[in-house]
Formats: C-alpha cells, structure tokens, sequence
C-alpha cells in the first residue's frame, strides 16, 4: 500500500483561501419547503449548487448539513431521490442542507488540486463559506447539526473534530469514523473513481491524515450528541426486495458493510475507554444501501433532533 501511495503522490500545492466573501448567487423555490440555491465558493473557485429542506414558515431554526456518500447525486441529493427524506423532514423545525456534487471528495480540503476533480475545498466552504449563508436566507439560528452516509458519514464525524465549535451533534450511517483504521478503503474508493488520492492528504501515516482522524481527536467530540449505525453485511429484509441494485447491494454493499461494522467495533471501544457517550444502533442485518440509511436517519433523530432544539 505505500508504494501504491508514494506512486500516486505528486508535489503538494497548497492554494490560499482568497479573501472574496462567499455569496448565493441564484435561488429557485422547488416548493414550499424545498428550495435550490447556488453558491460562489471563493475556496474552490466555483460555483456549489445545493437543495435545502425548510418550514414554509418563518421563525428562527437549528441547521442539519446532511451529506451524500462516495456518488453523490448532481441534480438532487440521493438523501431525496433514494429514501423519503424530504417526507421525514416536512413539518420539523429544522433547516436540512444537502450539497450536491464532491464525488469522491470526502468533503475536504485537498492539499493539491487534481487532474480529475480539479480543486476540493470542501471543508473551508462547508464550515467557513456557507453557515453565514445559510443561517440568512433561512433564518437559521447559528445552531448545527452534521451527518451522512459512508463518506459523508466520515467526513461529518471529521468536520465536528476540527471545528467543534460548530456543531452539536453527529450521525454517521454506516461510515469508520476511525481515518486510519479505513486509510486502504478511503485510498482506493478515490482511485477507482479517477482521483489521485495522494492529493487529498498526502501518504497514510502523515501528518495530513492524523490532522483528519477523529479517532485521534475524541476529546473534541466530547458533549456531543454523537450517532452512528452499522449492519454487518449480512443479507436482510432489503435484500428480499426484487430491485435493480439488489446483487450490487449483496455482492458489494455486503463486504462494504462488515468492513463498516469492524471500524465501528474499533471506534465505539474508544469511545467507551474515553468515557464519550453515543448512541450506536447495531444491526445484526443489513448491507450498504439505501434502504438501510433511510431507516437510520430516521432511528437517529430522536438523538440528533433534540440536541438541535429542533
């Protein structure tokens, strides 16, 4: 794996943030609780397109940032096209923000810019550029919320230890909060979908890597509500199910999840050594797919919910 690395690794190039303001530059109402926004991201030099679940109400609210897995959806989040979303959240007191886009970017800063996905300041846009934005246009009320499936799952657990101050509570559905624990898996999913993952953040084993490992940084999660769900790669009710994605869903998502379950086994026994609660729903079932993480986010808000005050 490290000559794997060391060959995929070019000179890291490191851009400054530039000093203009992040601004949305166009809004469209998609219904009276759903609306679709763009944003300028000075960081990544670009404009992010984005969907936002809100009351049709006014009155000051807590903001969910969700985000997508390793694909995720470019016209709609997979949140509202693969599970009822958009139902679930339809009368909560609550802003849900879903990014579009990132494919493989772990929503981070990436130290170099890359030849397939050109220049990733995920982190600096989701936790710099767009709360201000976000708590404007949709009276938010500077309290937050992050979570996500399998990458994104990763990255939420990620962002909440480098910016703790920002968030107040985490879900990770079927996501390894533990970086280096999943360092193979998050190299090679990058890989296979075209990027040089040497030019997230650098080799495994350096300092980059331990900058972004939550596993290493467990006092910051402290006093957060913190969620996390997993199956086992087992077969269950889903797999019943006669759809198009159903072999993918046993003969990949199965494996996928075991390696999910056996992080999350690692991380909870930190946890536990550290005495940080969370609230992990294991599932003795259950593949990486869809059907499941649409279960999850709705057995996490009962822990996620009121912590926002939502």
């Amino acid at each position: 794996m490290l000559a794997f690395a060391t060959a995929l690794i070019g000179p890291a190039v490191v851009h400054p943030t530039p000093a203009a303001a992040a601004q949305i530059v166009a809004a469209r109402e998609l219904s009276s609780t759903r609306t679709a926004i763009t944003v300028t991201s000075p960081a990544m030099g670009r404009d992010i397109t984005l969907q936002v679940l809100h009351p049709a109400g006014g009155g000051a609210r807590p903001t969910y940032y969700l985000l997508d897995g390793l694909d995720p959806g470019v016209e709609q989040s997979t949140w509202t096209n693969a599970t009822d979303a958009e139902a679930f959240f339809r009368g909560k007191n609550v802003n849900v923000v879903l990014p579009l886009g990132g494919q493989a970017s772990y929503y981070t800063d990436w130290i170099s810019d890359d030849p397939r996905f050109g220049r990733y300041k995920w982190e600096t846009f989701l936790t710099q550029e767009l709360p201000g934005l976000i708590d404007a246009r949709f009276s938010g009320n500077g309290v937050n919320g992050i979570g996500g499936l399998s990458m994104g799952g990763n990255a939420a657990y990620i962002l909440a230890a480098r910016h703790p101050a920002l968030y107040r509570a985490v879900a990770g559905y079927s996501a390894c909060p533990d970086t280096a624990m999943a360092a193979g898996a998050i190299m090679f999913s990058v890989a296979n979908r075209g990027g040089n993952p040497g030019n997230m953040w650098g080799a495994p084993g350096g300092p980059e890597w331990a900058a972004h490992d939550p596993a290493l940084m467990l006092e910051r999660l402290r006093g957060k509500a913190l969620y996390m769900s997993t199956g086992t790669g087992i077969p269950g009710p889903h797999e019943a199910e006669l759809k198009p994605q159903l072999a993918e869903n046993i003969f990949l998502g199965g494996p996928i999840e075991l390696g999910v379950n056996t992080c999350m086994v690692s991380f909870e026994q930190r946890l536990r050594a550290a005495g940080i609660p969370a609230k992990i729903d294991w599932h003795p079932v259950g593949t990486h797919s869809w059907s499941y993480w649409g279960e999850a986010l709705r057995a996490s808000w009962p822990t996620i919910g009121p912590a926002l005050g939502a």
